[in-house]
């Protein structure tokens, strides 16, 4: 890694409470990386940058919620007002509704866009100039499986969202190469985490599928963390996710809407 001037770079990381936000702020804790916490939730985040500190990386806790269309404007105003100069972004927030389309709230519908898809974009635009300015940068969008596949009944917009996040990725990546800032989405597949705890899923999903399909958040982390200082555009860990993709993306697509119908009945989301 061509580090900055600076000592130690600094990596935002949204969502980084719990599961693969806080096992990607301990990848770079690890790889010489100061950090920028920022959740909901101040508890988890505080805790977090404690154990970061035994580890000798300093850590920023910055409490927003995504969901607030102002929240971007907001954490880069903080971060201004610290003085704390952001070499690095990783979009990790996120959630999913598995109610179905019509008997989910619309407000958490909108919700999900801005934390997943309206967040990223304006965090990504609003702090990507100085990288370039500088020379160097690292943005990683934690995307998911679910993009390179069909949208599955029953959880109908998350799989549409990470995909729009794969492709902005991709083309965010193009219009930067060559500048030192680096662009990479990562699109896990079953990971271990709390995710599946709270969108309500997590009998049916562990049931549905053997333990070897899971991976772990630290492992998910470390291939984002290597995939984007390689800066490869995108970047699916485990070689059965890997595979599921590519077959997806080659069946006809009434083979793969059956393929990812038969995936949302296992979970009894449709």
């Amino acid at each position: 890694m061509s580090l900055p001037s600076r000592a130690r770079p600094v990596m935002l990381v949204t969502g980084a409470s719990a599961g693969i936000g806080a096992a990607l702020a301990r990848e770079y804790a690890g790889r010489g990386w100061d950090l920028v916490l920022t959740a909901r939730r101040a508890g988890p985040l505080e805790a977090l940058a404690q154990d970061l500190a035994k580890r000798g990386a300093a850590a920023t806790v910055l409490t927003d919620d995504l969901a607030d269309p102002e929240a971007p404007a907001r954490l880069v105003a903080a971060l201004a007002a610290r003085g704390l100069q952001v070499d690095g972004l990783c979009n990790n927030a996120g959630f999913s509704r598995t109610t179905g389309f019509l008997n989910t709230d619309p407000a958490d519908h909108e919700a999900m866009i801005r934390v997943m898809l309206t967040a990223p974009v304006g965090l990504a635009r609003r702090l990507a100039p100085a990288m370039v300015e500088r020379g160097f940068g690292r943005i990683l969008n934690v995307a998911s499986l679910a993009g390179r596949m069909p949208a599955t009944g029953g959880d109908t917009l998350y799989g549409p969202i990470k995909s729009f996040l794969i492709t902005a990725s991709q083309g965010l990546h193009l219009e930067l190469r060559g500048t030192g800032v680096h662009v990479t989405a990562l699109c896990p597949g079953y990971t271990l985490t709390e995710f599946h705890d709270v969108n309500g899923t997590r009998q049916e999903v562990s049931g549905a599928y053997p333990a070897w399909m899971w991976q772990t958040a630290e492992h998910v982390a470390r291939v984002g963390y290597e995939a984007c200082e390689a800066n490869r555009p995108q970047v699916t860990p485990g070689v059965m996710n890997t595979l599921l993709a590519g077959l997806a993306k080659h069946l006809p697509d009434a083979v793969a809407l059956d393929m990812v119908g038969g995936h949302a009945k296992r979970l009894k989301r449709i």
